[in-house]
């Protein structure tokens, strides 16, 4: 599939395992990666850098495949949710640091396109969630408001 602003595709991405049993040199028990989950996730890590630090630190190919759950399972099931889907709060963040660059640097204009296309792709993005019933019919992108949301 093709990028969004551009005509090429993109060809970076990790490989997911191939094999859905769980692999011999995988020590951790169910509990215990369950239990490490929640750990990272309270320490304000997001849901893709808690698997990346399983897999590095612990050796654990994917949590679905060790507890049966994904690492969206396990945070709902133990009741820590972010307020936003983390690929819409990745584009705000970078949207924020935009503006920010922006305030200081007026006449950017390679900024001030790149702030665009970034919006662009957050209100595609709001649009589908609505639409998933994901957010609340009624949300609004406010780049003001939303910064107190993002800064948790």
């Amino acid at each position: 599939m093709a990028r969004m602003h551009s005509r090429k595709r993109g060809k970076s991405g990790s490989t997911r395992p191939a094999r859905l049993e769980k692999p011999v040199w995988v020590e951790l028990s169910a509990d215990e990666v369950e239990n490490e989950v929640v750990k990272l996730a309270r320490r304000g890590h997001s849901k893709s850098k808690i698997g990346i630090m399983l897999r590095d630190s612990y050796g654990v190919p994917l949590v679905k495949i060790v507890t049966g759950k994904s690492i969206s399972q396990i945070l709902e099931e133990n009741g820590i949710e972010s307020p936003l889907p983390e690929d819409l709060t990745n584009l705000v963040k970078k949207a924020l640091a935009l503006r920010e660059h922006l305030e200081s640097n007026h006449k950017d204009l390679e900024s001030r396109k790149g702030l665009q296309r970034t919006e662009a792709k957050i209100y595609r993005l709001i649009k589908y969630y609505k639409k998933n019933k994901v957010l609340a019919p009624d949300f609004k992108y406010d780049p003001e408001k939303i910064r107190t949301i993002v800064a948790r």
